[in-house]
């Protein structure tokens, strides 16, 4: 064999045969068990990056891993197509949004064929094909039959940048989870999902989901948002109706002395319309709908409003209300109207000194009499009430029941229970999504398309005028029609769908992706899900998996599939991060652009920045393919596999890469140096061994138990690489003579290359070869332990002398307390350190540490 490693050479030559013999190509069927594994599918941008280098490695570790294991492995892979960044290309480079995805689609393709994936190819799917949209469409369809889509006029997020709407969880701090840019409101007809008919079950659910992070499980729930309390009706003074309130604190009803309204509650407008109030009114509410929900919700934000010059009437004390439109008041949360208790209630504090609003306390702390015109903060612990009729002197938590029986016995409010989750907004007014299939008809309304007429196709035929890309509404082939159901002239709906909804249910259609005849084939999808390991990044914890689990359960609800959650186990992995470096004349630089600390450019010297996640935006970024055709796809994937656990944030550094390059040449020579006996070589030793045989055949069986526990148990990928260093440096220095020392020898490197062939594949598969072995290691078995070999004949046993290591015993497993304190006081290292001292304290922890306190 080539002594010297040609990572190019050999990668090439096994991608080829993987693809050419399908090897990982997963059968539906047999007698193993099945083992389902993916990462999130990505978005054809044009290019891979970092971040989905360590994504896909982390997947195809666990692929490779569990197909050595035993199981019969489902790993595929596809395209989130639809969305904003085509349309936006479109508009930069003058081509058609479908021709620009296909095209990334097929060269991202061939760069994660690249790296050396084990995907099954046979399952690709592109979710902007009609073959695969049709069947989301259907599902609308019979969501729309069963009140589960449905269609209304409200105040909906408007990203102005990407002309289209979003919904609550794609504002982030104000801003565009796309684009970036501040997000608005707008008052347009829309059309939803009633994901909160789900509310109880999805948040119910999460107690039984142990295979997810925890932070995400939190952050699921805190969307959702479930709260127990009390609603409350204030009528309104001078018109019909009533405010209707929900609060968790009926104890502090009766110190309500004024009522805030959310800017965007349609009240709002009712309520100053032909009034001298209504220009400063309404003024006011077109500024906060343009500020940041996050903010206005947040406790530092500064407190505004304008008062309404509408009143409402206490339901418990008859007094009349001041209603005020206040900023810090969502329509989000509860009914977006909310009664103000300034004494006990931080933000109504502000809020009422700024405007000069009475405090008017209503719970009184043990040993302590508050007067409402006199704190500086509002009291928000518990006490006994106050100035709140025949409730006076109850315990605030006794009264929270107490005065809410006596709101329903008025006919004025009852328990409820309060949810922060809303219906899921998935109009989207743009051209590159999926069209929702219905017609509006003067005279029947709004019609489903029939499911013959299915799909709904995006005209993909259209020339767009330079600079843009037309939405539907603006594409006349498109929306003129006629109506399935009086033949009348009709439009065609022209909002597309969230491209949320594409990956909501796709990691179901891989189980049976050139499904023509419905949406999912039960008989493939149910052996094979749900998803056993899900692999993707935190930032999608509330989007996409909550939305995944809402629309699993619809497609169960509707006898699509029989599936409850769609993933098991969930590994939420660490950002890629870099150094940001920045010239004060050129910007950002790339890290090309840095020769010797200055700028290629002007020569200025370079500031190096903080470590911050790789982004285009900040150009701290390393481009994988020039990466790769370095070093090679394996060196790749070692090193974004042993710099940090996958959980944890991985820090670019080049000596990292440099290192991981280093030690695969080092592995590389451990076969070729000894090429010329290696493949003869018995590949299980036999007989009596000698003690440098034994212990290396030791190490050998510690390494398959270490590797597979860091693997199995936890996706500590770098504990279990160290492993497997820890082997190559004691094969360095082993003697291979004679046939005992190089059948241990062979046996060594076969497992070292088994337990490498998950991380690197191609080189372990090559060196695997080299051996003489006919079967790839792809289809070869896991190795297992061989315990008699885990027994040794001597142990370390690490010293501490006053808590600081002064030396290490070879010591047999057997020796007592005793001996090992003896050896330990015999050794020159430690017995300079007790210096002659009496030992006060000796601890002994068997077969590891021995631990003396001197003095």
């Amino acid at each position: 064999m080539d002594p010297k490693y040609h990572p190019q050479t050999v990668e090439e030559k096994w991608q080829k045969r993987w693809l050419q013999e399908r090897t990982f190509a997963a059968p539906d069927e047999g007698e193993r068990p099945k083992y389902y594994v993916l990462e999130m599918f990505p978005y054809p941008s044009g290019r891979i990056h970092m971040g989905h280098v360590r994504n896909y490695t982390i997947g195809d570790v666990v692929a490779r891993y569990k197909r050595m294991k035993g199981f019969r492995v489902l790993h595929p892979m596809g395209w989130d197509a639809f969305g904003m960044p085509a349309e936006n290309a479109a508009i930069q480079h003058g081509i058609h949004p479908a021709v620009w995805t296909r095209k990334n689609i097929g060269y991202m393709k061939g760069q994660l064929e690249r790296m050396g994936f084990s995907y099954d190819w046979d399952r690709e799917l592109a979710t902007c094909d009609p073959s695969y949209y049709r069947w989301e469409q259907w599902l609308f369809l019979k969501m729309l039959d069963k009140g589960l889509a449905y269609r209304k006029r409200t105040t909906v997020n408007w990203c102005g940048t990407c002309e289209t709407v979003l919904a609550n969880e794609q504002v982030e701090q104000g801003a565009c989870w796309r684009c970036g840019k501040p997000v608005g409101q707008k008052d347009l007809f829309g059309w939803f999902f009633r994901i909160t008919h789900y509310a109880d079950e999805l948040l119910d659910a999460t107690e039984r989901l142990p295979g997810w992070p925890p932070q995400v499980l939190a952050m699921q729930r805190n969307w959702i948002g479930k709260s127990y309390g009390t609603e409350a009706e204030f009528p309104l003074v001078g018109r019909d109706g009533a405010l209707k309130i929900f609060t968790t604190r009926p104890d502090t009803l009766y110190g309500v002395t004024f009522m805030s309204l959310a800017a965007e509650h349609p009240l709002v407008a009712e309520l100053v319309a032909g009034t001298p109030r209504e220009a400063e009114v309404l003024g006011f509410v077109d500024r906060v709908k343009r500020d940041d929900k996050i903010k206005r919700s947040s406790e530092d934000y500064e407190k505004e409003g304008v008062f309404t010059g509408a009143w409402c009437v206490h339901p418990l004390t008859g007094e009349k209300v001041p209603i005020y439109a206040a900023n810090f008041v969502l329509m989000e949360y509860g009914t977006g109207a909310v009664m103000a208790v300034p004494a006990h209630d931080q933000r109504d504090f502000e809020f009422a000194r700024k405007y000069g609003i009475p405090v008017k306390v209503v719970i009184q702390p043990e040993g302590a009499a508050l007067d409402g015109d006199s704190i500086t903060e509002a009291y928000v612990d518990e006490g006994r009430l106050v100035n709140s009729a025949g409730f006076g002197g109850l315990p605030n938590v006794q009264a929270m029941d107490a005065i809410t029986d006596e709101l329903a016995g008025r006919g004025l409010g009852k328990k409820t229970v309060n949810y922060r989750l809303r219906d899921w907004g998935i109009s989207r007014q743009r051209y590159w999504g999926a069209p929702i299939p219905v017609v509006h008809c003067e005279a029947c309304g709004v019609v489903p398309v029939p499911e013959d007429e299915l799909p709904v196709a995006l005209p993909e035929d259209v020339e767009f005028p330079e600079g843009r890309v037309l939405p539907l509404a603006e594409i006349p082939p498109f929306y003129e029609t006629r109506c399935p159901r009086c033949g009348a002239a009709a439009r065609r709906e022209t909002d597309t769908m969230d491209t949320f909804v594409e990956s909501s249910w796709y990691f179901a259609r891989f189980a049976c992706a050139d499904f023509d005849r419905g949406m999912l084939d039960r008989a493939r999808v149910e052996p094979w899900m749900p998803v056993d390991q899900y692999i993707g990044g935190i930032e999608h914890a509330v989007l996409h998996l909550l939305y995944s689990r809402f629309y699993t359960r619809v497609l169960r609800d509707l006898g699509v599939a029989a599936l409850d959650e769609p993933f098991t186990n969930l590994l939420t992995q660490g950002m890629v991060c870099m150094e940001t470096q920045r010239c004060s004349e050129h910007g950002w630089l790339f890290p090309e652009e840095v020769e010797d600390g200055a700028c290629r450019h002007c020569r200025r010297p370079v500031e190096t920045g903080r470590i911050e996640k790789m982004s285009k935006s900040k150009k701290n970024l390393v481009d994988p393919e020039g990466l790769v055709a370095r070093y090679g796809a394996d060196t790749a994937r070692l090193f974004s596999l042993f710099a940090a656990p996958p959980e944890k944030d991985l820090e670019w550094n080049e000596e990292g890469v440099e290192g991981a390059y280093r030690f695969l040449r080092r592995v590389w020579r451990l076969v070729a140096d000894n090429a010329a006996w290696l493949p003869a070589a018995p590949a299980r030793p036999e007989g009596e061994l000698s003690a440098a045989e034994r212990k290396l055949r030791g190490k050998v069986h510690e390494t398959i138990v270490r590797v597979t526990e860091n693997i199995e148990d936890r996706f500590h990928f770098n504990t279990a690489i160290a492993a497997a260093m820890e082997l190559v440096n004691e094969m360095a220095g082993f003697v291979t003579e004679g046939a005992a020392a190089r059948a241990v020898f062979r046996e060594a490197v076969e497992v070292l290359l088994k337990v490498l062939s998950p991380m690197v594949p191609h080189l372990a598969e090559e060196l695997w070869e080299a051996l003489g072995q006919t079967v790839p290691l792809a289809d070869t078995a896991w190795p297992n332990a061989d315990p008699d070999a885990l027994v040794r004949d001597e142990i370390t046993v690490v010293v501490q002398v006053n808590g600081k290591v002064r030396g290490r015993l070879q010591v047999a497993p057997s020796a007592s307390e005793e001996e090992v304190r003896d050896k330990a006081l015999a050794d020159e290292n430690v017995s300079r350190f007790v210096g002659g001292q009496s030992v006060r304290k000796c601890v002994y922890v068997s077969g590891r540490l021995l631990s003396l306190v001197v003095g």
